[in-house]
């Protein structure tokens, strides 16, 4: 069967991976290198810097472990050299993409480089960067373009001042003062990683705490930290423009309110990419927001057409394409496989601390009057976290009463990125909290708390370790 990927994100590159190695004939089309936007501008970029920001801030905080820096109680032993760290950033971005390249190859599919577009359900044309075209015949094709940053026209960004997160990385220094917009994960990631380099920070937050999508006990705890950081967090506040003045950022809010900074971010979201695809021509639906339609299998409303990623606005996360891709092609190769499981997605913030979530929210369990039990059990007690110096953090389980059948859980932790895994894989496998409970965990470690709260929530639940 031949395939054509258009788009080269996590969502494509999975894709074209899985149907290689089921012996399809692959070519995955993409206009930059292989890894998109999460790899080259995103996911990697950002998760990069954010390291360097949460060592550089173990330094400044090291005296509360009894290492005493040399040049003082309140100084790091080691200064921030910006464009270093924006080197190592694009270093390691590009060696990623180059490291899925690679893999791609390995597995028997061609990777071309231009513009791709579909004329007809069996036709694709593709504009390699010299302006020539070409033409391929396939026998399904899958959509796989990703998304771009949402922008304002009253906010045009100049890549000096008034930034989107990809100028963030043609930075040569440490802003002064950054005015953060956008109240999301990604607002939140680079307002938390500014402010562990030391940068003054501004948070600018619609409603009337951070990260209002997210679990609001978790939500609460990073605001917390980041208060007693020092960061100055705007709520209730909506951006109406953005302004260059005088060599430094003015954010207009709609209340009439102005903030001034050094420079401001935006990070009011993401649009899927669909135009330019051809989709209207081969009578692909899109809804109101231009996000393709499709299936719980990736299939759009052309037989032989998927697409899978952010450009299906459903829920966009690196790991989310990377699963639709792979589940549009066991589906297109006849291999056996389940609608994907939205009840079931865990996403994580790469704050610090980080935030990690996976299935049902307490909020929305709540709102939709879906009964369920909470066991909530701070971090403070966990011997792990006094070693490490951890004053912040806890493990929440929800479970379905009755048969203890864990339906969600929220982790906020230094670690919570790996300790929500054996919660994602309970709620997966739809697992008791008393099964939960019985498998083991290394002591001393973060993972206990999970196996604890598990404990605590299966004799509440269950009465007892009843599987």
């Amino acid at each position: 069967m031949r395939i054509a990927i258009i788009g080269g994100g996590p969502a494509g590159y999975e894709a074209a991976l899985v149907a290689a190695e089921l012996g399809a004939e692959v070519r995955l089309i993409n206009d930059e290198g292989l890894g998109g936007n999460s790899v080259l501008w995103d996911c990697v970029p950002s998760k990069t810097l954010i390291a360097s920001a949460v060592a550089y801030n173990s330094l400044r905080v090291a005296d509360e472990l009894g290492l005493r820096p040399a040049t003082g109680r309140d100084q790091a032993p080691v200064e921030v050299d910006f464009a270093k760290v924006l080197r190592r950033v694009r270093r390691l971005a590009d060696a990623q993409s180059r490291d899925i390249t690679d893999e791609v190859l390995k597995d028997g599919a061609e990777v071309v480089h231009g513009h791709a577009e579909l004329i007809d359900p069996h036709t694709v044309e593709v504009t390699d960067p010299g302006g020539d075209r070409d033409r391929l015949t396939v026998d399904a094709a899958l959509v796989a373009t990703g998304s771009d940053p949402r922008t304002l026209d009253t906010a045009p960004t100049d890549g000096e001042v008034v930034l989107s997160s990809r100028d963030l990385y043609g930075l040569d220094r440490l802003p002064e003062h950054l005015v953060v917009v956008g109240s999301g994960a990604t607002g939140a990631e680079y307002a938390g990683a500014f402010l562990e380099f030391g940068v003054d920070v501004t948070f600018v937050v619609s409603r009337d705490r951070v990260l209002p999508g997210e679990d609001a006990d978790a939500a609460l705890a990073l605001e917390e930290v980041f208060h007693q950081r020092g960061m100055r967090t705007v709520k209730n506040a909506r951006a109406a423009a953005v302004r260059r003045a005088d060599g430094h950022a003015v954010v207009h809010l709609e209340d009439g309110r102005t903030l001034e900074g050094s420079h401001a971010l935006l990070t009011i979201g993401q649009v899927p990419q669909s135009y330019g695809v051809g989709l209207e021509r081969v009578g692909i639906a899109v809804d109101d927001h231009h996000a393709v339609q499709v299936d719980g299998v990736s299939r759009t409303t052309v037989p032989n057409i998927y697409a899978a990623g952010d450009v299906t606005g459903k829920v966009m996360l690196a790991s989310v394409a990377a699963m639709q891709g792979r589940i549009a092609m066991w589906h297109l190769l006849g291999q056996a496989v389940a609608p994907l499981r939205w009840d079931a997605v865990a996403a994580t913030i790469f704050t610090d601390p980080q935030i990690a979530t996976v299935g049902l929210s307490e909020q929305r369990a709540r709102r939709n009057e879906i009964a369920v039990e909470v066991e909530k059990l701070p971090l403070e007690g966990n011997s792990r976290a006094k070693m490490n110096g951890l004053r912040h953090g806890f493990v929440k389980l929800l479970a379905r009463p009755g048969s203890g059948t864990i339906v969600g859980g929220a982790v906020v932790a230094d670690d919570a990125s790996d300790l929500i895994a054996p919660i994602s894989v309970a709620v997966t496998n739809r697992l008791t909290a008393a099964q939960l409970s019985q498998a083991f965990q290394i002591y001393p470690s973060l993972a206990g708390s999970v196996q604890e709260a598990a404990r605590r929530l299966a004799i509440r639940v269950q009465g007892g370790y009843r599987y």
